[in-house]
C-alpha cells in the first residue's frame, strides 16, 4: 500500500517535494522475554519502534542505529521542515535532522523507556544493556528486576541481573 502512494506521488510529479515518516507506535515480541505476538512490555523489541524519514536532499541508505526518544520527532520534524518555532518554547525532545540529511549520528547514550498497559514496567536501555524494573507483571512471570545483553541474547532469554550487580 505504501508502494502505491509512492508511485501516485511519483506519477503526481510531486515525490521529491514530499517529506514522509513511515513508523509504527511500537514493536512486538517475537520470541523475546519468552513471549509472542505482545507489546505491552518495556522492553527492547517492543520499545524499539521502526522508523522511515524521506526527505529531498537527505542521505540515502543511512540506517541509524542511535537511541532516539518519541520526544525527538517533533523537533526533528520541525527542523526538516523549516518551521519557525516561538524562540521561548523548548522541546523535551533533541532534534536528530542531521542524521536524515547527511547521516552525522546525534543519539543519546542512554534512554528511560516505560510501559503501562497491561503491564507495568520502566527499562533503562544503555550500551548493550537493558535493564527492566517490573512493577505489575500483567499475569506474566517476570522477575521483578531483569537485565539482558541484547547484543549477546537478542531474545533477552538469559536474565544476567545476579551475574552483573554493577549494572543493575
Amino acid at each position: 500500500q505504501i508502494g502505491l502512494i509512492l508511485d501516485l506521488l511519483k506519477e503526481q510529479g510531486i515525490y521529491d517535494d514530499v517529506c514522509f515518516i513511515i513508523t509504527a507506535d511500537h514493536g512486538e515480541n517475537i520470541g523475546e522475554l519468552g513471549l509472542y505476538a505482545e507489546h505491552g512490555t518495556a522492553d527492547e523489541p517492543t520499545c524499539h519502534i521502526p522508523m522511515i524519514i524521506k526527505r529531498k536532499g537527505g542521505a540515502s541508505g543511512v540506517v541509524d542505529k542511535a537511541f532516539h526518544d518519541n520526544t525527538d520527532l517533533c523537533p526533528t520534524v520541525t527542523e526538516l521542515l523549516n518551521v519557525t518555532v516561538d524562540p521561548g518554547y523548548r522541546y523535551d525532545g533533541k532534534t536528530y535532522a542531521a542524521t536524515v540529511m547527511t547521516g552525522e549520528e546525534q543519539g543519546r547514550e542512554n534512554l528511560v523507556l516505560s510501559q503501562c498497559a497491561h503491564v507495568c514496567q520502566r527499562s533503562a536501555r544503555f550500551g548493550n544493556y537493558i535493564y527492566i524494573r517490573t512493577v505489575h507483571a500483567g499475569g506474566h512471570l517476570f522477575d521483578d528486576e531483569m537485565l539482558f545483553n541484547v547484543k549477546e541474547d537478542p531474545h533477552q532469554l538469559h536474565n544476567i541481573v545476579k551475574e552483573r550487580p554493577d549494572l543493575a
